[in-house]
């Protein structure tokens, strides 16, 4: 924190901290929510505008360290390691001209143009942070989506959701531990032990499936013999709708069945879970299934807090309605942007589906639009370019349709050429926050580094 914050004694209610100091008079952007497109627009701002002083940027978010959110079935599955690929937000923001301020939003004031933020408490009850008030000339909104339950009897009880880095790496450890119980234990194995149900058969789901046969494979190769993973280890993954991966062409999904049922995944498509139990799940047919580890990936919405937040318009899964611009309905001076943002595709049905390459293109239209209205001109709708849909299924392949909405039709990729487009979707994220140098640095050297590491976090 700085200086000025310190000594100002300021509070909820009394004058905006990212206000004072020099850059009080520059116009006052705040991008809340430092995920991916809400950490791409931060950048970019702060190294066009923030750097040269043509407006104060703000990035306001309640976690210290961002992480890609597509990767974080590897880190439940152990083939990634979080400390290699997060980023410090203070860290980037001193890098790139703009300011970070730690805090979760909790209320806008449209008419005055400011958001207040709730306090920060540790885990021993004290006040590291006291409520505070930030002041927007321009405010974007980009906090993400979260796992939808439905409202599913025992999902918050008794299944994990991927949605924080910190959820996949307590998933990793119940994981190991159970391979480690299982290899310790003289009494038989119970039923569903070192069973792994994934609810969700959408790119998280079928993605986590496949990393897990991979890595469960790799763990138990490390010594625990008394475990055969091919008789021992079950993968289920379970999907409601007719088939898995529905929101991608038909024919990505045969290949994804195909693939799974090649090594060993097994898959249950059409059928509904209707309660998450402490040892496994009960389907709506009335059967039940015994599990360890109960994995929930189905459906998404973006957080309860926008619901109504400060009278703005929203949809039935809390997302923020905007125009093209990507302004709110009923505010021109908010806009929002990636999976909490409900913006219709331009040219098609429906809205924009909430992909990590939408809000890569957003987060780039975005800077434009501010950029135009510090220069008082109109601003442009966006239209969503459709690249097109990768799964991963670790090394065993990659499938997809590639650049589906650029071409008229379909491309259909699959193997090293598709994986190798799947890598490059986060390697343009890299380089919008790095740049080429320091990226191309990074990769070689996280190269090396793998060659001297075991292939699966085993802790």
């Amino acid at each position: 924190m700085e200086t000025a914050e310190k000594n100002s004694g300021a509070a909820a209610g009394s004058d905006p901290f990212n206000v004072e100091g020099p850059d009080a008079d520059l116009h006052q952007v705040v991008i809340v929510g430092g995920g991916a497109g809400g950490l791409e627009l931060a950048t970019k701002l702060g190294d066009k505008l923030g750097k040269k002083r043509k407006a104060a940027i703000t990035l306001i978010e309640k976690s210290q360290s961002h992480f890609w959110k597509p990767h974080l079935h590897e880190i439940a599955a152990g083939s990634m390691d979080l400390g290699t690929y997060e980023i410090n937000h203070l860290a980037q923001s001193y890098w790139h001209g703009y300011r970070y301020r730690y805090g979760e939003v909790i209320a806008i004031d449209r008419e005055k143009q400011t958001v207040t933020t709730a306090p920060y408490i540790d885990e021993h009850g004290e006040e590291v942070i006291a409520p505070r008030v930030f002041r927007y000339d321009t405010l974007v909104i980009s906090i993400g989506s979260l796992t939808n339950d439905f409202g599913t009897p025992g999902v918050k009880e008794h299944a994990i959701a991927l949605e924080t880095p910190q959820q996949a790496a307590r998933f990793h450890r119940r994981m190991v531990n159970a391979c480690i119980r299982a290899h310790a234990q003289r009494q038989p194995r119970q039923p569903g032990q070192l069973t792994v149900a994934i609810i969700g058969a959408g790119a998280t789901g079928v993605e986590l499936a496949a990393e897990l046969h991979k890595t469960t494979r790799t763990l138990v190769s490390y010594g625990l013999d008394r475990i055969d993973p091919s008789e021992d280890i079950r993968i289920v993954l379970i999907e409601a709708a007719p088939r898995i991966l529905p929101a991608v062409p038909e024919r990505v999904s045969a290949a994804a069945v195909r693939l799974l049922g090649e090594i060993g995944v097994e898959v249950r498509a059409g059928a509904a879970v209707s309660e998450v139990l402490e040892n496994g799940v009960r389907f709506a047919s009335g059967e039940e299934m015994p599990a360890e580890l109960v994995v929930w990936a189905a459906g998404v919405k973006a957080p309860e807090m926008l619901k109504d937040f400060g009278g703005l318009e929203s949809n039935r899964i809390n997302q923020l309605v905007v125009h093209p611009t990507l302004q709110t309905t009923r505010d021109e001076n908010v806009f929002a942007l990636g999976d909490c943002a409900a913006c219709a595709w331009l040219g098609k049905e429906g809205n924009v589906p909430p992909r990590a390459q939408a809000a890569h293109q957003q987060a780039s239209h975005m800077y434009k639009q501010i950029v135009a209205r510090l220069e008082g001109k109109p601003l442009k709708p966006w239209r969503y370019r459709d690249f097109g849909s990768l799964v991963s299924l670790g090394k065993y392949s990659t499938v997809g349709n590639l650049m589906g909405g650029l071409v008229g039709g379909n491309m259909w990729v699959e193997g090293t050429f598709a994986r190798l487009m799947y890598v490059s979707l986060y390697k343009l994220h890299e380089l919008a926050l790095h740049g080429f140098v320091k990226v191309a640095l990074d990769t070689l050297a996280r190269l090396i580094t793998r060659r001297t590491e075991p292939h699966v976090k085993l802790h």
